[in-house]
């Protein structure tokens, strides 16, 4: 270490005063530790909004957590100061969600507060219900559309992709639906997890799915999901 002598020491007998005419800066080379009598404001606090249908509700989860519970637990045993409020609905379409979406979201995210939203429908827009879709391909993406549009000009915003059951035929119509999902996000710049090919993959999600109503998976099954979630750099971004 360096040390610099000036050429006129201090008397040893006279306290030092600094001039009242010069400031006094900290040195380049120290670190600045706040004072302990002043209190370290918190970190805001985040109230997420999971919007969806029944995968978002959890139905069929035993433990009532399913995948949104579950990343929610995970986020606050991490020291994420956050609110969860899900409102998945059995049997919901983008259509219902459209109709909803904003009265539910504006009564449970205040300004003061740091909003989210994460949505996550699709599946019932593809079930056959007395001999016709639901929603056809065109309305459902249309529906996402405008929900997207004005969404991520209130709040952060994520999508989570529709998800397999124990039908092959609704599965193939699911699949496309996502895809095209997966580009309206794209040119509306929302992060899309597309978990439905791991999904249709596991193992543990469709042997759930198949022995439970052939829709919807139970604990094992949403604890995959949320593990992939977890993983998602959209979700990790909320959390730098």
């Amino acid at each position: 270490m360096l040390s610099v002598e000036c050429g006129v020491k201090n008397s040893p007998h006279l306290p030092i005063s600094p001039s009242p005419h010069l400031p006094i800066s900290p040195s380049p080379h120290l670190p600045i530790s706040p004072s302990p009598h002043l209190p370290i404001p918190p970190s805001p606090q985040m109230r997420i909004c999971f919007i969806g249908d029944s995968f978002v509700n959890g139905t069929g989860d035993p433990e009532c957590l399913g995948w949104a519970g579950r990343i929610c637990t995970a986020a606050r045993k991490q020291g994420y100061d956050l609110t969860y409020y899900n409102l998945g609905i059995r049997r919901e379409t983008s259509a219902d969600i459209l109709a909803r979406w904003q009265g539910e979201v504006f009564r449970r995210l205040p300004s003061e507060y740091e909003g989210r939203i994460v949505l996550s429908f699709g599946v019932n827009d593809t079930t056959i219900e007395n001999d016709k879709i639901r929603v056809e391909l065109a309305d459902s993406i249309a529906n996402t559309r405008q929900i997207l549009t004005t969404a991520k000009q209130l709040f952060p915003i994520l999508m989570v992709s529709p998800l397999p059951i124990a039908d092959c035929e609704q599965n193939s119509r699911s699949a496309k639906l996502s895809a095209r999902l997966a580009e309206v996000c794209h040119q509306l710049d929302v992060p899309y997890l597309d978990a439905f090919p791991a999904m249709l993959a596991s193992i543990v999600w469709m042997n759930e799915v198949a022995a439970n109503d052939g829709a919807h998976p139970s604990a094992a099954g949403y604890s995959e999901l949320a593990g992939l979630v977890q993983s998602w750099p959209g979700w990790l971004s909320w959390f730098d």
